[in-house]
């Protein structure tokens, strides 16, 4: 890619930018949110076309009008927000667009479609049926099934934007070894991720942009955790984590046997303190953001209870929770957590309009100062108040998702794969703001599949296996071992109960 420039309404996303990639080379591409890199993944894959530049794919220059064309070329595109069908099943979903036919009507060959899924499914080590429904899968499952969709194309180069944002350490694990595998067979491999240790681990070399150009290049023996940091950011990030000053503090939230409609037959019970950042630590399908859901009432339970300041919560009930300042910022930030055809100001006051309006009209001029006071507190990086939400990158989708929570000032904050697909400054940045939330007495409940991140933001972390809470660390106990061997069901003598009574 030679020279690739490309401008939406009141942003340059692409300037004069150049990448090249070998037969079997693993190159990835690092930036900040908002530098450009999905951007410049998508008019490689057909879904933009750019402004100015051009594209030589295998020697020959290459015209690339649409996703099809792209896929004629051999090359595969994972994209980060996944592309799959909740209604149609995992075969479908593989090879949707490219379905077998057979007989004179062109019947899709369903017994052909689920018998060549099969194969991926177990090459991934995704112990699920090719007939079981998108919908019914976790996220992480969901972007399993993208792996298996690039792989079902024998691509010559497959893009893999955030394939792990979502996947626990073994199963990153997987992926990564399959990286390896396919850069062996002379498959090439562009990988964007911002969990920069997996990029020392796979990259031949990595390009990084910053604010839409390119920034710079490592080769092997150069790739460095602070040099890359350095590239994508333009400045040394001296402490990226800040350091815990909590004290241990009387129980304030409390859940006591809560049982999910996954796990009906397993009960949660946990306290939290003020002040304190709980994290939530398992292998995927714990129950996790099951437990996160049934406590704010957007999925169905079974039963239990949950008091907040000595006073009980109606469970099932998410006005209620709301009105309490329990709200939960999810995983899925695109599906649940926006209205992407709405703007910022929009989704920003979407949960307190009552708020911006008088006699029951709304004030936007009100909701324009809430918004940019979001945008300037959370650095959005945004040219307005009115900028849709779908144009904005995934860090900054996922800040206007905290900021419409925390203009409501929150008791319990509940943040479900919070640095998900969000690079190294941004990263920071969340972690300086929960500190200074938990600062203000907020309940501050984590949920991640980020062991690092676990292990340095917690003050405790309590791990889940099958719908229950195997045992809480104290930080001190705080380790990768500790907490992978309560995430697989072993009890260990320094895990402690989940509450005190």
């Amino acid at each position: 890619m030679r020279g690739i420039s490309k401008r939406f309404p009141g942003v340059v996303a692409l300037d004069d930018v150049s990448l090249e990639v070998a037969r079997g080379e693993v190159v990835a591409l690092v930036g900040e949110n908002g530098a450009g890199k999905s951007t410049l993944m998508r008019i490689l894959g057909g879904v933009y076309q750019p402004d100015a530049g051009e594209i030589h794919f295998d020697g020959q220059a290459a015209q690339i009008p649409n996703v099809t064309s792209a896929m004629r070329l051999g090359i595969a595109f994972m994209h980060q927000e996944l592309n799959v069908l909740d209604n149609l099943d995992v075969a479908a979903n593989v090879f949707l667009g490219r379905e077998p036919v057979i007989g004179p009507f062109g019947w899709i060959d369903r017994k052909k479609i689920h018998a060549d899924t099969e194969p991926f499914l177990r090459r991934l080590g995704l112990e699920i049926s090719s007939r079981t429904r998108v919908g019914e899968l976790s996220l992480a499952q969901r972007q399993m099934v993208e792996i298996a969709k690039a792989l079902s194309l024998n691509a010559r180069l497959i893009i893999m934007d955030e394939p792990t944002s979502s996947l626990t350490l073994s199963e990153t694990q997987r992926l990564l070894n399959l990286v390896v595998e396919l850069r062996n067979q002379g498959v090439s491999v562009i990988y964007i991720s911002h969990r920069l240790p997996e990029v020392g681990v796979c990259a031949d070399r990595v390009a990084v942009l910053r604010d839409g150009r390119n920034a710079g290049e490592l080769v092997r023996g150069e790739i460095e955790h602070d040099r890359i940091v350095g590239l994508m950011v333009g400045r040394e990030i001296k402490s990226f984590y800040v350091e815990s000053s909590a004290t241990k503090t009387p129980a304030y939230f409390k859940v006591r046997r809560l049982r999910s409609s996954r796990y009906p037959a397993r009960e949660v019970s946990f306290d939290a303190g003020r002040g304190e950042i709980l994290g939530f630590a398992g292998l995927v399908g714990a129950g996790r953001s099951e437990l996160a859901k049934a406590i704010v009432g957007l999925d169905r339970f079974v039963g239990g209870q949950v008091s907040l300041g000595g006073e009980d919560v109606p469970v099932g009930d998410p006005a209620a929770a709301i009105r309490r300042g329990i709200y939960l910022v999810p995983e899925d930030r695109r599906g649940e957590g926006l209205i992407t055809g709405m703007n910022v100001r929009e989704n920003v006051t979407l949960p307190s309009l009552g708020r911006f309006a008088s006699w029951g009209l709304i004030r936007r001029d009100r909701e324009r100062k809430a918004a940019g006071e979001q945008i300037a507190s959370l650095n959005i990086r945004t040219p307005d108040t009115e900028t849709l939400v779908l144009n904005l990158s995934g860090g900054n989708q996922q800040k206007v998702v905290l900021g419409k929570w925390l203009a409501l000032s929150p008791r319990v904050m509940i943040l479900d794969e919070p640095t998900r697909g969000i690079d190294v400054g941004a990263k920071a940045e969340i972690y300086r703001l929960m500190r200074a939330l938990a600062g203000r007495g907020t309940v501050i409940l984590m949920i991640s599949s980020d062991m690092e991140e676990v292990l340095h933001v917690s003050d405790r972390v309590a791990v889940m296996h099958e719908g229950e809470i195997t045992g809480v660390l104290e930080r001190a106990d705080c380790t990768q071992e500790n907490i992978m061997q309560l995430a697989v069901g072993r009890r260990i003598p320094c895990a402690k109960a989940a509450y005190a009574n």
